[in-house]
């Protein structure tokens, strides 16, 4: 499995399935140029988008006869199964969709733009084990760093990656991704382009990677 990030909450997702090795090409929350930032144009198979601001749901940067799918749910296409949760942006209980894919027997969770501070159980429940977790962190209108941090262990994944935070020439006001990681006591990682992974190579105890704004080839 292939992972890599254009920033915000945009990632594209590349799997290969067990069976007729068939590829599927993931794009989820793509992003407005009005946030100051270049949206990377790529081919999906399947998009998905947790809700309807414009800085996660450029369809017209996503190229190709794509699935689309925008909620709760749960879907196969291409032998990638996927399951859409209710969760909540903020206070109001403006929706936001939690997903969850699985393919090469790795379980990927993408949390949107979440802004409970914790997890119903149910919601622990409906994700249940996480090989890789997505997670905003930047707060304002996301999860604080702090809150990311309770969010983890509520989840225990195998791989943190921390999205949805400052960036140079973003105009949404965030925090840096420094708090994030003063707070789970990680202030040295360094930034991949991408991150490769098997099943069989997954950690045994949580590990955070971070991923650096990259044009998808």
């Amino acid at each position: 499995m292939e992972i890599r990030w254009c920033g915000h909450s945009y990632f594209f997702i590349k799997t290969q399935s067990e069976n007729s090795k068939e590829e599927a090409k993931i794009v989820i929350d793509p992003f407005s140029e009005e946030i100051g930032l270049k949206p990377c144009e790529v081919e999906a198979d399947i998009l998905l988008i947790t809700h309807q601001h414009f800085d996660h749901n450029n369809k017209k940067v996503v190229k190709g006869d794509y699935f689309l799918i925008e909620g709760p749910g749960e879907y196969e296409i291409k032998e990638v199964y996927i399951k859409g949760i209710l969760s909540y942006h903020n206070a109001k209980k403006e929706p936001n969709t939690i997903y969850l894919l699985e393919s090469e027997g790795i379980k990927v969770c993408h949390l949107g733009d979440l802004g409970q501070n914790e997890l119903a159980p149910w919601q622990i429940e409906e994700i249940g084990d996480v090989d890789i977790l997505m997670i905003p962190v930047g707060g304002v209108y996301t999860i604080s760093a702090k809150d990311a941090l309770k969010i983890i262990n509520q989840i225990e994944p195998k791989i943190v990656i921390p999205m949805h935070y400052a960036l140079p020439k973003l105009k949404v006001k965030l925090d840096n991704v420094v708090e994030f990681l003063k707070v789970i006591g990680e202030e040295n990682l360094e930034p991949q382009a991408k991150l490769l992974i098997k099943k069989e190579k997954l950690p045994s105890q949580t590990k955070t990677v971070l991923l650096k704004p990259t044009k998808f080839a």
